[in-house]
């Protein structure tokens, strides 16, 4: 591997990966132009010289802010929680896998005095009507034991979330298990969640582990046309564990201040985009500061993360992304946007591709190394094979502030190692 700052523009990336037999056409019709996984229509000029005048106006904005809000963020946020204390099984709650436990669940929380306080939920399986969802208050805690289950019973209903955060602050979720019901879902259509937190400020969810949710593991916003809101602000997530998301294992729609830090989301797989990460606030607002954090974003049908317009102040920062099946990273349109110190690596895709309208990127200190492997891997061979063509990083034309330095990628084959 060597340092090399040769880059592909979009659609010379993608004819040339065509040509040198990288992707089928299959796997072409999954790469965005000036679109997404999701067929958002093309950005027009008009569109994407708006995004640029929104883009400056923050800019200056974030010029004028004190020192003391650029470290916003922190691993262990302090939650402010009620001292009284409550336990599910008091309330009714079974916890044997038999039973719908969601009024019990309910009710212990409703008898917190209104300073709020913890809820302990012991070791067992304890299934949960998230149509109705536990909805949590201001100054809560859900405190699950490490063998305690929260298992989504079977619905058919167009949306759904085991755990609510909605209108409160200071809230903490830790410990234990989130089961979605996708394996059960009656239905075909429909978003369910594990957790889903909306209109709400500081939110700590930690060491938790979230599967097979019919949509996605964690919400952070709300879902388009669902309603009208106020996005969430000040929400971290720590060592939260995401696998096998029907849509994708964490989405980020208008939100500020979300951190994401030593987690992991992995094995999307079953319904567009199928992503690590997608943060998508589009039409609904704007999400400003955000980072992700020594998070892995590997194994995923679609990207490791996806990035989509009104996205502002994105650091995406020692994470993994490896052996997805889309790009290590897509962007498409955020602004302000850092890249480093990354392992991005063997994805089937580029490692990193900068689409339409994306812009004020800074990218420096990253491993891209093997991506393109789809043309490898379906030819029986090895993707640390070395290729004829650049397949780490891909710029579109329409992207612009593009700077990087100090990336290694891989190298290009050189004529005097012959065919391969």
């Amino acid at each position: 591997m060597i340092d090399l700052t040769r880059t592909f523009g979009k659609d010379e990336a993608v004819f040339v990966l065509k040509n040198r037999g990288f992707l089928n056409n299959t796997q072409e019709k999954l790469i965005p132009r000036k679109g997404s996984f999701t067929s958002h229509p093309s950005l027009s000029a008009r569109r994407y010289k708006r995004i640029i005048g929104i883009a400056t106006s923050l800019s200056l904005l974030a010029a004028a802010l004190p020192a003391s809000a650029a470290n916003w963020w922190n691993q262990t946020p302090s939650i402010s929680v009620g001292p009284a204390v409550v336990n599910v099984i008091n309330f009714g709650a079974n916890g044997n896998g038999a039973i719908d436990d969601t009024a019990a669940f309910q009710a212990a929380i409703n008898a917190l005095p209104s300073s709020g306080g913890t809820i302990v939920v012991p070791d067992g399986t304890y299934l949960i009507d998230a149509t109705k969802g536990i909805n949590l208050r201001s100054n809560t805690r859900l405190s699950l034991y490490g063998a305690a289950y929260l298992k989504a019973i079977p619905n058919n209903a167009s949306f759904a979330s085991v755990v609510k955060v909605w209108n409160a602050n200071n809230v903490e979720i830790l410990g234990g298990h989130i089961l979605g019901e996708r394996n059960q879902h009656l239905g075909s259509n429909g978003e369910g969640y594990g957790i889903s937190i909306q209109e709400s400020n500081s939110v700590y969810v930690h060491d938790i582990t979230v599967a097979d949710s019919w949509g996605d593991g964690v919400l952070v916003g709300t879902t388009f046309g669902y309603r009208t809101f106020t996005p969430p602000t000040g929400v971290t997530l720590n060592r939260v564990t995401i696998t096998n998301s029907r849509r994708q294992g964490l989405t980020i729609t208008a939100a500020n201040q979300v951190y994401v830090v030593n987690s992991s989301f992995t094995g999307s797989n079953g319904e567009a985009p199928q992503a690590g990460v997608d943060i998508e606030p589009q039409t609904l607002g704007t999400a400003t500061q955000l980072r992700l954090e020594n998070t892995v974003m590997s194994n995923n049908i679609g990207n490791g993360v996806e990035v989509h317009t009104n996205v502002y102040g994105l650091v995406i920062n020692n994470n993994t992304a490896d052996n997805n099946q889309g790009y290590g990273i897509y962007a498409l349109g955020p602004t302000n946007f850092t890249v480093t110190n990354n392992q991005l690596n063997l994805n089937y895709l580029f490692g990193v591709d900068l689409d339409w309208g994306t812009n004020n990127v800074q990218m420096y200190s990253n491993t891209i190394t093997y991506n393109g492997a789809a043309w490898f891997i379906a030819r029986g061979l090895s993707p640390y094979t070395l290729g004829w063509a650049a397949r780490d990083i891909t710029i579109s034309s329409g992207a612009s502030a593009i700077t990087q330095y100090n990336n290694t990628i891989t190298e290009v084959r050189p004529p005097s190692m012959g065919p391969i």
